[in-house]
């Protein structure tokens, strides 16, 4: 008898990349294996020959960068999704234990992998100085949080490290504001068993956390995606390689 797949007609699998495609592509496919979602979405600048139909594309201009990727996920992920949530996964990110769903994630507005504590007086820290424990690029949000940092025209600048990060911009930098405006952000004590990132001691009493981000430590076990194109295409720049040294130095003697 097959097994009956988890619903969630509420929430939009996806995925936005424009590089490691193939990998992404595994990744959103391993996490549809026992989930029914609302909606499937992979959004990048050019259709991918090897989309399956399962898998809707959505368009966006070409992430040429990891500043670009952020603030299309602070501003523009609203405009392709239309239900209620959204799980956001990475070609290194995304489900491995659907049976450790709770319905209680989807309390929050926002609900990501927890945090370590941070090593300075800044890092992962809102406007008032408390420390954020819970943030993440691979979560789930809320439709309203989407729409939240346009609709209140919310600053776009550097955190304090020079860099642009869209999880702890949100997380972090805007969390009292946007908790201001009736948004909730999920505990630590929910978040362990959503996802893991870091291998802090407040996770390790859960075994089989609903996804994980990033191929550290326990983390190890679950699936690594290989584009075989990829590996035919190192195999053979190196046999090429040392072909190419050799005439170099050929060249040289003459």
């Amino acid at each position: 008898m097959e097994k009956e797949k988890l619903k969630l007609p509420n929430v939009t699998l996806a995925a936005m990349t424009s590089v490691n495609l193939y990998e992404t592509i595994q990744a959103l496919e391993y996490s549809m294996q026992d989930i029914e979602f609302g909606d499937v979405v992979l959004i990048t600048h050019r259709r991918p020959l090897f989309l399956p139909k399962n898998i809707h594309y959505k368009h966006t201009s070409k992430l040429k960068n990891i500043d670009d990727f952020n603030y299309k996920m602070v501003y523009e992920l609203t405009n392709y999704i239309d239900t209620d949530y959204v799980l956001l996964v990475h070609y290194d990110g995304f489900v491995v234990h659907p049976e450790s769903w709770q319905d209680a994630f989807l309390d929050y507005d926002y609900i990501g992998s927890p945090w370590p504590l941070p090593e300075n007086d800044y890092a992962y820290r809102d406007s008032k100085g408390q420390i954020c424990r819970v943030g993440n690029s691979v979560s789930i949000r809320s439709k309203r949080l989407l729409e939240f940092p346009g609709k209140a025209h919310l600053k776009w600048e550097k955190m304090e490290d020079g860099n642009y990060n869209e999880d702890t911009f949100l997380c972090c930098k805007y969390k009292n504001v946007i908790e201001e405006a009736g948004m909730r952000f999920a505990p630590i004590e929910i978040a362990k068993y959503f996802g893991h990132e870091h291998m802090i001691p407040e996770i390790m009493d859960v075994g089989a956390p609903f996804l994980f981000h990033k191929w550290r430590g326990r983390n190890e076990q679950y699936p690594m995606f290989v584009n075989p194109w990829k590996v035919r295409w190192q195999k053979t720049k190196d046999v090429i390689r040392p072909l190419l040294f050799w005439r170099k130095e050929q060249n040289h003697d003459l």
